[in-house]
């Protein structure tokens, strides 16, 4: 039995500020203590926003799974966490792909990835629809800490561009807690 259309919540999370140097592998790159603040600061402002999340898509490098790990110690309720290495680096139609994917039982899926695919997936989905503020802001930039919070009715598999609003958008900074609202 299929899960019926449903009101779903799709949040793209651009990972927290990185290391620029010292690393060999791009892959292996690990949150700076900004970032790490910045990381908890996304799980408190998705506490406040009254955003719980049922299911994780993470890439698999070391700075987005540090992310992950700072919105969970803000007290974001833990969800499942699938860890897809397609997510590293990918472009917006692999990362639609991939979000297409999510387990039809979640009504709330956050993608924890990079630029320029969430910024770009963000854009492609809502297509200018949803709170202007939000576009407004989005315009601006989608750096590190920054946060999507998109909204569709229907099955994973239906997500396509065009079909989602963008409900809010945030840029998570431990000591700024401002954000574009609907």
């Amino acid at each position: 039995m299929t899960a019926a259309a449903e009101d779903r919540t799709l949040v793209l999370v651009r990972h927290a500020k990185a290391e620029q140097g010292g690393y060999d592998n791009d892959h292996e790159r690990e949150l700076t203590k900004r970032g790490m603040r910045d990381a908890r600061e996304v799980g408190r402002w998705l506490c406040d926003q009254g955003i719980g999340v049922d299911e994780v898509l993470c890439s698999t490098s070391a700075r987005t799974q540090q992310t992950c790990e700072g919105v969970w110690q803000a007290g974001c309720s833990e969800a499942d966490v699938h860890h897809d290495r397609r997510i590293y680096n990918a472009s917006a139609e692999r990362l639609l792909e991939v979000a297409r994917e999510a387990d039809q039982d979640a009504n709330v899926v956050m993608i924890v990835g990079h630029a320029p695919g969430i910024p770009a997936l963000a854009s492609i989905l809502a297509e200018g629809q949803g709170s202007e503020r939000a576009h407004d802001a989005l315009s601006e930039g989608y750096p590190t800490a920054g946060v999507a919070v998109l909204r569709f009715s229907g099955h994973w598999s239906d997500l396509a561009a065009g079909v989602a609003r963008l409900d809010r958008f945030h840029v998570a900074r431990a000591d700024d807690r401002e954000s574009a609202e609907a």
